[in-house]
């Protein structure tokens, strides 16, 4: 067998070790990429309680907790077709698009008629 073959056993042991170095390094980048937190990203608030903003009455106001949110919503100044934003949020949406809020919205009690 000739050595320049690209077939020889030196070649075919060269291909693999370069094969598994080349793994290892997209392994290595993918799990960089994957811890990586960019910010202004939704991802650098997790661990801090969500602020919101509503448009009330045709005001921006807030920030609001969670808590503030609901007591509004049992106020029935928010509600699904409200405005809000939050940190990390590129534009304004309707609460009925933020899951989070909308589950605020449906677990208020029904007026009670009694």
């Amino acid at each position: 067998m000739h050595n320049e073959d690209f077939f020889s056993i030196d070649r075919l042991v060269e291909f693999g070790i370069g094969f598994n170095v080349a793994n290892q390094m997209i392994k290595m980048m993918n799990e960089s990429l994957h811890n990586m937190t960019v910010p202004g990203a939704d991802n650098a608030f997790k661990g801090q309680p969500a602020m919101y903003y509503a448009i009330i009455d045709g005001q921006q106001s807030g920030p609001y907790s969670e808590c503030e949110l609901s007591r509004l919503i049992s106020d029935k100044k928010i509600d699904k077709s409200t405005f809000m934003w939050k940190p990390g949020m590129a534009s304004w949406k309707q609460v009925q698009e933020l899951p989070e809020v909308l589950k605020l919205v449906a677990l208020m009690p029904p007026q009670f008629n009694g």
